[in-house]
């Protein structure tokens, strides 16, 4: 998964953890150690090492913690929950699909904040419960306080962030449409990204500091997903209402199984066509199976007036159909997720009515965008 490490699984959950991480993690263990070393002298470099790495994985484990509210919640609403990954930035819960109502993608939305809130005020509460001092007392209030600034930040009304799918799912629910949610919510992600690289850039070109230099990298943080999210939004849009069957390719490549392999491959493969597979019906249309234009070398040439299509056809698996009312945003999903480049699209009675390709897709939204211009 783009460079990530699997290092196990969450409660059935694959987690990963992307190689930038690790850099974060030694870089908070040091910074921590640090001054835990400089509040407390007569700590060892060693014991404040040890220290700073605890408090570290504390606050990583929040962040674990965080992403494990949004999954649980999702979960209960019979959403697959693909993996969380912890990155740089923090950490991603990736979701088999939206929620079906406004109400749903709202409680998914604010359970990671509500989670880094509760943690907050547990470590808040367990400070003051047992009166800590020193190192301990300074881990509590450090831990506790990045949850708090984990939950606010989280809640800032843009996307990528909960507080944009918070949002998203406000206007929905006003709208009744959740692509104007999403479209609105990563306009003001754009907007607050802009502004936290302004708040980078002026100090560095009028002082030269790099103090808010994060800033820089948050701001694009923010502009790369709240776009793409905004530009995802519109291809769903535009997909609305499709079946599998709006999208199948015109004289799809289709031969019959009592054809021999001397006419396929005169009327097919040798008429200048550039299909290399071909689907194969019998008599009432039903498909059968599939043929490739290697398959014929299986065969030899003078056998070919003699051998039917049927002979050396392979079957198609069911992860290669599709139904022709299937709506075509899933069977959209279903090709990315499956890495598959095309489907056979079957009636319910097995009839064939084509093939469908990523490329017929492609062409049909860029109909759509120039009919229907935003």
């Amino acid at each position: 998964m783009n460079g990530t490490i699997r290092v196990g699984n969450l409660f059935g959950i694959p987690f990963y953890i992307h190689p930038s991480w690790f850099l974060v993690l030694g870089l908070v263990t040091w910074s921590y150690s640090s001054g835990l070393g400089a509040q407390f002298p007569q700590l060892g470099g060693g014991l404040a090492l040890l220290l700073g790495l605890m408090t570290a994985l504390l606050l990583f484990s929040s962040v674990v913690a965080h992403e494990l509210g949004h999954s649980f919640v999702a979960i209960r609403q019979g959403i697959d929950v693909k993996s969380i990954t912890l990155f740089i930035f923090g950490g991603l819960a990736s979701l088999e699909k939206e929620s079906e109502t406004p109400a749903e993608a709202f409680w998914v939305a604010i359970a990671g904040p509500l989670v880094s809130l509760l943690l907050f005020a547990i470590f808040t509460a367990i400070g003051f419960a047992t009166a800590a001092t020193g190192p301990l007392a300074a881990i509590l209030s450090v831990v506790a306080f990045v949850n708090l600034a984990l939950a606010l930040f989280n809640l800032i009304p843009g996307l990528p962030l909960d507080g944009g799918n918070i949002l998203k799912s406000l206007v929905w629910k006003i709208t009744g449409n959740p692509y104007k949610g999403v479209a609105f919510a990563s306009r003001v992600g754009q907007i607050f990204g802009w502004v936290a690289i302004a708040s980078g850039l002026v100090p560095l070109l009028l002082f030269g500091s790099f103090a808010n230099f994060w800033n820089l990298l948050i701001g694009f943080f923010l502009l790369q997903n709240a776009g793409n999210a905004a530009q995802f939004a519109r291809v769903q849009e535009q997909l609305t209402g499709l079946t599998a069957a709006d999208a199948v390719t015109l004289d799809s490549p289709v031969v019959s199984a009592n054809l021999t392999l001397r006419k396929f491959a005169d009327e097919q493969v040798l008429n200048g066509q550039n299909w290399r597979r071909f689907l194969v019906t019998d008599d009432n249309g039903q498909l059968l199976g599939a043929v490739s234009v290697d398959n014929l070398r299986s065969i030899p040439t003078a056998l070919w007036t003699e051998t039917q299509v049927r002979e050396v056809m392979q079957p198609i698996a069911d992860s290669g159909t599709v139904k022709s009312d299937q709506p075509l945003l899933e069977v959209v999903q279903r090709l990315e997720q499956q890495k598959l480049s095309a489907l056979a699209v079957i009636r319910d009675n097995g009839v064939l009515v084509g093939i469908l390709e990523k490329a017929a897709i492609i062409n049909l939204l860029q109909k759509r965008v120039q009919t229907n211009p935003a």
